[in-house]
């Protein structure tokens, strides 16, 4: 009973507000830059299940290129919300400076590499006659974006740690529109477009691409959409440290240099963006398991994904917003507030993610066909979609208590954990059990949803355990 009371009820009304407050923008802002995956999808999905499965493989390889860029966003916001609440603000800007010269310097490389090679690893990944060379396209292209991306997530990793979380949403919705804007026309060129959108019943939005002539481009036009929008959000980014109280306040604009801060800095990030490259590499063989199964449970799974993916954004946005607190509150040294601001994000993350796998669980069938008009994907997707609505519920504690140990400065346990049970858990009973045994593709993902709850399960006693209540940073 105790329990079901803090879940209906918040324990301290003001830190829920403030979850609130700050987790909402992120959440809008999150699944926003998800939109412009889903467009992708959605716009190929029409293409057929190898154009779809081409994408959902290229997109998965580029994921795993800015898993750093995910590890210097948590590091910016961890160190930035903690000097916040010790009223350090000229170095929350040193702490936005540092995110960008490690950004730089790793991911340039990364883009160039991924630009120049793809030919050569997306068939280690991907061996279908009619996927590969679409994979290969639209990889090589869309690896121009990762730098972008790279440095638009440093800009939010700060923006958020100084609890500005409405930038995000105004710069994801700009580049939102660009990208589908642009991937419409690209992906089918000025003839083709009439009858995209005819097919949906919206013929008048053609008339939007009518003043100038676009090439057919199919998943490469994806990519190079996703690319240019990726850029412009880099850039709508920067123009926010202009704004007088940030400018004045941080210290943006004055080139400060910190190394010790720097090398903290790159100390948090380094574990979480090996483990998130370690895991999101299993995701990619677990999609090369599927897809050596069927390549339209390949197709239907690259679909129930980005759903998901866009399913774990309120998670993540509250997560973010609860790794703020956490910091800024044990900068403070009020260690209370930040034990208060988990449990409240947690029962926020139960709320907003447990309605969407309700939904999920109830009508897969009413959101599979937005993505695809194939009845035999949309047939596995249903069974696929059903698995990842339970994986919602167990991930919406498991991703609130991930942040609210990253917030305090721990980021190597999270990163070792989920390491293990992907590669120790989901990939082996993929293989041997689904590829193997019962060449069945829904074995993978009741795999997956074993990994999701371990993982969850094992970062709760962990944040009980209390021990992240000393770190110091």
């Amino acid at each position: 009973m105790l329990a079901l009371k803090y879940f209906l009820k918040a324990r301290d009304r003001q830190i829920s507000l403030q979850i609130l407050a700050l987790g909402l923008p992120v959440i809008a802002s999150n699944l926003s830059r998800t939109l412009m995956n889903m467009v992708d999808v959605a716009m190929v999905g029409r293409l057929g299940p190898e154009a779809l499965a081409a994408t959902g493989m290229g997109s998965m390889l580029v994921w795993v290129a800015l898993m750093m860029g995910i590890g210097l966003r948590t590091a910016t916001q961890t160190v930035t919300a903690r000097r916040l609440g010790q009223k350090k603000y000229k170095e929350c800007g040193t702490a936005m400076h540092n995110g960008h010269i490690l950004a730089l310097l790793t991911m340039i490389p990364v883009t160039l590499l991924g630009f120049y090679f793809a030919k050569d690893f997306v068939p280690l990944f991907l061996d279908s006659p009619g996927a590969t060379p679409l994979c290969i396209d639209y990889t090589s292209t869309a690896f121009l974006s990762v730098v972008f991306i790279s440095i638009g997530y440093v800009f939010q990793g700060f923006f958020t740690g100084i609890e500005q979380t409405k930038v995000h949403l105004k710069v994801t919705i700009t580049s939102n529109l660009i990208n589908a804007y642009l991937n419409a026309g690209l992906i089918y060129g000025t003839v083709g477009i009439q009858s995209f959108f005819d097919s949906l019943g919206m013929s008048s939005l053609a008339y939007l691409w009518s003043w100038i002539t676009f090439p057919e481009l199919g998943v490469k036009g994806a990519a190079i959409g996703t690319t240019i929008a990726s850029a412009w959000l880099m850039i709508h980014y920067s123009f926010y440290i202009f704004k007088r109280e940030t400018r004045e306040k941080f210290h943006v604009l004055s080139p400060t240099a910190n190394l010790p801060l720097l090398k903290k800095q790159a100390r948090l990030a380094l574990p979480l963006g090996i483990q998130e490259m370690f895991v999101t590499i299993g995701y990619a063989l677990f999609y090369k398991i599927i897809g050596n199964i069927s390549i339209v449970a390949l197709a239907a799974s690259q679909i129930v994904i980005t759903i998901l993916h866009a399913a774990f954004m309120p998670g993540i946005g509250i997560g973010q917003a609860c790794a703020t607190l956490v910091g800024k509150f044990m900068g403070e040294e009020k260690i209370e507030k930040a034990e208060t601001s988990i449990v409240e994000s947690v029962r926020w993350s139960l709320w907003i993610m447990g309605s969407v796998g309700t939904v999920f669980l109830i009508v897969p069938q009413w959101i599979l066909p937005i993505f695809t008009n194939d009845p035999e994907i949309i047939k596995q997707g249903i069974i696929f979609l059903r698995f990842g609505a339970m994986a919602e519920y167990a991930d919406a504690i498991g991703l609130t208590m991930w942040f609210a140990l990253s917030g305090a400065g721990n980021t190597k346990y999270g990163a070792i954990v989920e390491t293990i049970t992907m590669w120790g858990i989901c990939l082996p009973a993929s293989y041997f059990l689904g590829a193997l045994l019962f060449q069945s593709a829904v074995v993978p993902w009741a795999a997956f949803l074993v990994h999701i709850v371990v993982f969850s399960v094992a970062v709760t006693l962990k944040v009980l355990k209390a021990d992240w209540k000393y770190i110091e940073i």
